[in-house]
């Protein structure tokens, strides 16, 4: 089935204790988000590319391109006031059946293996959610106390979430929810089976200085 990406880059640079929003941060040489698009592409040079990001960031995001003279072909999407928001705007850029993965701007350690993947599961299943294991301990809070559980029954969530675009399409018509921390839980809502397959340790989401630093170093790694 034919691709599509649809990369959801709304941050504001809080946590990272920067006045520039977190996907903008040069790193490797370029804008976090530059990275995160180009290994998308790379991975799939004939995919759509939805970019959806805050209006008032557009301005800059173009000022970036010209200054990095980025030319993949993105379509953009206007962000909306929540995540659930934005990655509907992002569907309705597509308006064709393909298998679309929804992915953090701020993930660019993503591997081939991990899209294909994805994208192998959610062709046969209809989803697809990159995890892995969990190697702390887990404890759970409750009422002040605390309580230690298996780890072997948690898994840690990464993205890209890949679905069949009429199937997501449908469950982002319905009214928002609380719990709808991610579009995984948007079509699970919508009662539908969600689909797991092994993701890439090293795909974290930069968020932090912290982050910016493990980043690189795996950046390298994988760049041997």
């Amino acid at each position: 089935m034919k691709k599509a990406f649809i990369v959801v880059a709304g941050g504001s640079g809080s946590r990272m204790q920067s006045e520039i929003p977190k996907q903008f941060i040069e790193w490797c040489g370029k804008p976090i988000l530059m990275h995160t698009i180009e290994r998308l592409h790379n991975y799939n040079p004939t995919a759509i590319i939805v970019l959806v990001l805050p209006k008032s960031q557009l301005p800059f995001w173009k000022e970036l391109c010209n200054q990095h003279n980025f030319s993949i072909e993105v379509k953009i999407a206007q962000g909306g006031s929540t995540r659930y928001e934005s990655v509907k705007n992002g569907l309705n850029k597509i308006n064709e059946e393909c298998l679309v993965a929804i992915h953090d701007g701020v993930r660019p350690l993503v591997t081939n293996q991990t899209l294909n993947n994805c994208f192998n599961t959610a062709e046969r299943t209809g989803s697809a959610i990159p995890v892995t294991d969990a190697i702390e301990s887990i404890r759970k809070t409750e009422n002040n106390q605390s309580i230690a559980v298996p780890r072997d029954q948690y898994k840690m969530v990464q993205t890209p979430q890949v679905f069949k675009y009429t199937e997501i399409l449908k469950a982002y018509k319905q009214p928002y929810q609380e719990i709808f921390t991610d579009d995984a839980s948007v079509f699970e809502y919508a009662g539908n089976s969600i689909s797991l397959t092994e993701g890439n340790r090293e795909n974290i989401k930069i968020t932090t200085p912290i982050d910016l630093a493990i980043g690189e170093t795996l950046f390298n790694l994988l760049s041997e």
